[in-house]
């Protein structure tokens, strides 16, 4: 299987060119949007959230992972080899924590440049049919160098800002909360919120956090908009605030 995890969107024609490229290097394998509105130009973002995602999938899964604002530069494009799956993309930070809280993992440099390559399209024309060789079986070691290590890699540890906002205006965190002593609260954008179990466990308009489905904690409304309502946006900085 082929997971995509990209910055594309589903309003431009880029996810639909990549999944063209890998459906005529891959026939029949099958392909997963994971995800495909990482917060644009975010690697750091992005690679708090694939770490979170990521164990969702089911084994083996080879991910197709692209957020890439620094594409047509020299920094190097690699594959990684991690809990039993397989990643493709830029080494700019996005694989970095995942490959930090995996442990043990192995990494080559994408030394190939086929015919055809756009300088600004690197998902489309370099990584693409990467994945899909080794979604295939067919491991193109020819066309990669091993590296002993990731070039940019971020703090694997927990992430104190909003990561991502999704359509109902929630705000993810890069905190994983699930652990955290009962009472605990979060302060982001000067305000401080309580913790509910569920959205129905606050009244209707009340601000609150919880853990959401991926054990993120997260700034919510119940049935109301939180980074419209609050101010709330990708970046903005979060304080965990235990009880005494």
């Amino acid at each position: 299987m082929i997971v995509l995890f990209t910055d594309f969107g589903s309003r431009d024609p880029y996810l639909g060119q990549v999944k063209a490229r890998l459906y005529a290097h891959a026939p029949g394998i099958p392909q997963l949007d994971l995800f495909n509105d990482v917060p644009d130009y975010n690697p750091h973002a992005g690679a708090h959230l694939l770490a979170a995602l990521a164990p969702q999938v089911s084994l083996p899964a080879v991910f197709l992972a692209v957020v890439d604002p620094g594409v047509g530069t020299p920094r190097d494009a690699v594959v990684l080899e991690a809990g039993g799956n397989w990643y493709v993309g830029p080494d700019n930070g996005l694989l970095s924590v995942l490959a930090a809280r995996q442990g043990q993992t192995r990494a080559w440099r994408i030394t190939w440049r086929p015919e055809s390559l756009a300088p600004t399209f690197h998902g489309r024309d370099l990584f693409a049919p990467i994945a899909a060789a080794i979604a295939k079986g067919e491991f193109p070691a020819q066309r990669l160098v091993e590296k002993a290590h990731l070039d940019v890699e971020f703090d694997p540890g927990d992430l104190a800002r909003v990561i991502y906002v999704d359509h109902y205006g929630s705000a993810w965190t890069g905190l994983r909360a699930a652990a955290w002593t009962p009472g605990t609260r979060l302060r982001v954008g000067g305000r401080e919120y309580a913790r509910a179990a569920t959205y129905g466990a606050a009244d209707r308009g009340e601000p609150f956090w919880h853990v959401n489905s991926v054990g993120l904690a997260e700034v919510a409304v119940n049935r109301g908009h939180a980074a419209t309502q609050l101010g709330l946006g990708v970046g903005d900085a979060v304080a965990v605030l235990r009880p005494s």
